[in-house]
């Protein structure tokens, strides 16, 4: 998050916002910059994003369906632009971190000792970390202490759009984006590299609410995809993971969607107009 505290600093906050004697590495400012930042860079993500998603990826005929809220993208929205800021509190506090230095993120290729092939490694790496993360929180979640209070609020959507993505209790919501803000205190991480895949993980939050169902027939059951998802939002107890099904099937959690067995919300629908 440096790289973009420097790059605002530079062409916006130094020169036209900040007064000249407050200095950029002062950490009120910086606090101040990152929570701004933050916020701006989420709301942008998730409304452009999000928006695409609507109009040119989602099926608006699953609106139609019995258990698709009255007034609910409305809904969605809302819940989120309610919930975005709270969860930015203490995801600046560990942007925050990263920025005074006490991660393990590096500018330069040549600082790591695996050169590119370690930058390749490592985006794996932190896929398949913040998703055995995810896997395990999403699932607590779900436990009776914690479910009503925090993680029921997003189950309200059970055919959800690309904006139930980020529609999650502020508690709920930082809980499941915990893994991919621990990794680079724990992994070497390239800081483009960071930037890109914490933009991919918003976009990826964003397409397994799209209602989108298709996925190569080869990895139906290796990626956790949009019908994966859909059936975790109907049927609770299955398919917590992210990007992949292995942590759902070394949990004994895996559920093959029911929209690959002719048995989804699309073929429900298709038989309400049948009859």
């Amino acid at each position: 998050m440096d790289l973009v505290l420097e790059a605002a600093d530079r062409h916006l906050l130094t020169p036209y916002v900040y007064p000249a004697g407050w200095p950029e590495g002062e950490p009120c400012r910086q606090l101040l910059s990152l929570f701004v930042i933050t916020n701006l860079g989420a709301l942008a993500l998730y409304l452009l994003f999000g928006t695409l998603s609507y109009y040119f990826i989602f099926d608006h005929e699953l609106k139609k369906h019995p258990q698709f809220l009255e007034n609910q993208v409305s809904r969605e929205i809302a819940y989120a632009l309610r919930s975005l800021p709270w969860i930015s509190i203490p995801t600046v506090a560990l942007f925050f971190a990263e920025v005074r230095g006490y991660s393990k993120l590096y500018d330069n290729i040549e600082d790591s000792p695996y050169g590119w092939s370690g930058v390749f490694l490592s985006m794996l790496s932190f896929l398949f970390f913040t998703d055995m993360g995810i896997y395990w929180i999403h699932r607590g979640l779900h436990h009776k202490l914690f479910y009503k209070r925090f993680h029921k609020p997003h189950h309200v959507w059970k055919i959800a759009t690309p904006f139930a993505s980020h529609a999650f209790h502020p508690v709920d919501g930082f809980m499941q984006s915990l893994p991919y803000h621990v990794y680079p205190f724990l992994f070497p991480l390239h800081k483009v590299t960071y930037l890109g895949l914490y933009i991919f993980v918003n976009v990826w939050t964003i397409s397994i609410h799209d209602g989108d169902y298709r996925v190569p027939r080869l990895l139906r059951h290796v990626i956790n995809g949009s019908a994966h998802h859909t059936d975790h939002h109907l049927y609770f107890d299955y398919n917590y993971g992210q990007y992949f099904t292995l942590w759902d099937k070394i949990g004994g959690s895996y559920k093959s969607p029911t929209s690959f067995e002719g048995k989804g919300p699309h073929d429900y629908l298709r038989k309400l107009r049948e009859k």
